[in-house]
């Protein structure tokens, strides 16, 4: 963040002091914002954040005491209540939304007195959100200091905590937009308009909230049309909903296309034994090769959008192919291979969605080749009436893949029957501990696991429960 002062701070956010008349505000610089108290360093403000379990003006004393400098609140009487002194209060409406305009101001602020060579750069789609963000951040480091988030901060609380997070040396902000509702991206565009932007997919995702897969397109278009004037686009040649959203683009639109159809694109892909993909990256300046540590052939897309963004901004595409050979996904429970006891876990728990899902099993075919395949599958949440219909087609997918054995979480009744009737051996576990005993009892050395699911499944824990135990 840069400095500002603690008035600044209330007017960026649109609060005011709740002081008693005679007191002063103090003039200490804010150096951040905290949402989470266990996390707070001097010098900066803590958000009271309401949350299902605590809410934060409860804990404005115990902020201030570790070194707060104010407290953001829309509740000064709870927050007065736990010591805090109201001359140490900013009050605002809408705790959430004053983060995101302080984010908004920060960033202005970053753009006029911080390093000339800040850019913005936004990643959406259905999937592979996370993985090109965080092949960015690798890519854009030879720009300058990148700022990222962990995980997956893509919504409208952790997009603009991520924001903040962009300090006067920043050259690349890379952001994540997430969207489970039309208008979402518009709203976090408003907060951190992108100088590039790239569309992924548009897959069947979140088909619950948006009714359908064209109400998807239209959420995820809204970052084409909230680009800055004369940024510059990245399109995914190889799905029609994403290509087809050029129109809406006031710059340059750069496709990538990993059927060798766009500006950026991939040529002899092939798939190694260890499930890692390799390809030939060609684009206008020429032609180079490149063996992702990823695994899994669909992240090769992923790469040719980190490298079609990255080549916008001036990474020369030489540099790019060798940089994409040494950067892999930095957040967790995204197609990560380990070995437990003598067999491969492939940990894809982060979450899932169809498509997904069918990525995650073509990885276990191929890393499972010639052994014996099983899966730990979640429920995919989310999809709406489609829910029944995706669960059973995924059950014979999982048939198709050569999986041995199966454990099903609640949820996934028309999955496990699928499955089932496809010959697979399914155990059906009432919730995700019963899954881990009986993995635990069931995975023999040599044998090749897969683990996904949505994160409200709760597969994610048993992937960290294994790798707890390899420690």
């Amino acid at each position: 963040m840069i400095p500002v002062k603690l008035a600044a701070v209330a007017e960026d956010c649109g609060g005011r002091f709740h002081r008693r008349a005679g007191t002063a505000v103090t003039d200490e610089a804010v150096r951040g914002l905290e949402t989470d108290t266990r996390r707070l360093s001097e010098g900066e403000v803590f958000a009271a954040i309401k949350g299902e379990r605590v809410d934060g003006a409860s804990l404005a004393g115990q902020a201030l005491a570790a070194g707060a400098v104010a407290v953001v609140t829309a509740d000064p009487q709870a927050a007065s209540a736990s010591g805090a002194p109201p001359e140490r209060l900013v009050v605002v409406d809408d705790v959430q939304a004053a983060v995101g305009r302080l984010a908004a101001a920060n960033l202005e602020r970053a753009r006029r007195t911080g390093n000339p060579d800040l850019r913005v750069v936004a990643v959406t789609g259905s999937v592979g959100k996370t993985t090109t963000k965080d092949l960015l951040a690798g890519l854009l480091s030879s720009r300058g200091p990148v700022v990222a988030p962990p995980g997956s901060f893509n919504n409208e609380l952790g997009l603009p905590l991520t924001v903040l997070r962009t300090g006067a040396d920043t050259a690349s902000l890379v952001l994540e937009m997430g969207a489970d509702h039309v208008g979402n991206i518009d709203y976090l565009t408003s907060i951190a308009p992108p100088d590039v932007s790239a569309v992924l997919a548009v897959a069947r995702a979140h088909l619950g909230e948006f009714g359908g897969i064209d109400n998807v397109a239209r959420a995820k278009s809204e970052l084409v049309s909230g680009t800055r004037e004369g940024g510059t686009v990245v399109l995914n040649a190889d799905d029609e909903r994403v290509a087809a959203m050029a129109s809406k683009a006031r710059g340059p639109v750069v496709t990538f296309s990993a059927a060798g159809r766009g500006d950026v694109s991939a040529a002899d892909v092939r798939t190694g034994a260890d499930g890692r993909a390799s390809f030939t990256l060609v684009t206008p300046e020429g032609a180079w090769p490149v063996t992702l540590r990823l695994v899994g052939e669909h992240h090769v897309a992923n790469a040719l959008a980190a490298a079609a963004v990255a080549r916008a901004l001036g990474v020369d595409p030489r540099q790019a192919a060798s940089a994409l050979g040494r950067h892999g996904a930095a957040s967790p429970h995204r197609m990560d291979v380990f070995e437990a006891g003598g067999a491969t876990v492939i940990d894809d728990a982060y979450n899932a969605n169809p498509d997904s899902m069918r990525a995650g099993l073509r990885g276990l075919e191929r890393i499972g080749a010639g052994r014996r395949k099983l899966a730990v599958l979640g429920e995919m949440l989310e999809l709406g009436g489609e829910s029944e219909a995706e669960h059973a087609s995924l059950g014979e997918e999982v048939g198709r893949a050569g999986v041995s054995l199966l454990a099903c979480l609640p949820g996934t009744r028309a999955l496990s029957q699928a499955a089932a009737d496809a010959g697979v051996g399914v155990h059906d576990a009432p919730d995700a501990a019963d899954a881990l005993a009986w993995l635990r009892a069931t995975l023999a050395p040599g044998d090749a696991v897969l683990l996904k699911g949505s994160h409200g499944s709760g597969v994610w824990r048993i992937a960290d429960a294994l790798r707890e135990e390899t420690k």
